[in-house]
């Protein structure tokens, strides 16, 4: 199942937030297999697919500095809302850019240590991460 699907939410996310690439969820959010917990999910997909902006706002963040997540983009959203994209290949915007929802801002890679071509993806809402599967629109 692709993750790009949207079942049995209100219509607020559909409208809200875009699924950043399509593909099969390769880790789901929450506590995993080995004990670890992720805070967003990692969806497989091709090296150098575009990955859009879930929504319009600003990066506020665009580097490799923390660890573990390779290249690393942070957008801020109206309403208290932060989305992540992680393990880029190329970073396509700066921090402070305004971004459209949609916009191509980065392409999958496999930065930050992983060993197959993904996309880590979180959503957080005040700061608390919030589980993205089936709150998102198809691309």
């Amino acid at each position: 199942r692709d993750f790009c699907l949207s079942r049995g939410l209100g219509d607020v996310y559909k409208r809200q937030f875009l699924a950043p690439v399509e593909g099969p969820v390769i880790a789901k959010f929450g506590k995993q297999a080995d004990g670890r917990r992720n805070d967003g999910v990692n969806i497989a997909a091709a090296r150098g697919t575009p990955v859009r902006a879930s929504r319009a706002g600003e990066v506020v963040y665009a580097g490799d500095a923390l660890q573990g997540y390779g290249k690393l983009l942070l957008v801020k959203h109206a309403g208290g809302w932060v989305t992540a994209y992680a393990h880029l290949d190329r970073i396509l915007a700066q921090r402070g850019d305004k971004v459209a929802r949609g916009q191509t801002v980065g392409v999958v890679g496999t930065s930050g240590g992983v060993s197959a071509p993904q996309l880590h993806f979180e959503m957080r809402k005040d700061n608390k991460p919030v589980n993205p599967s089936g709150k998102l629109a198809a691309r």
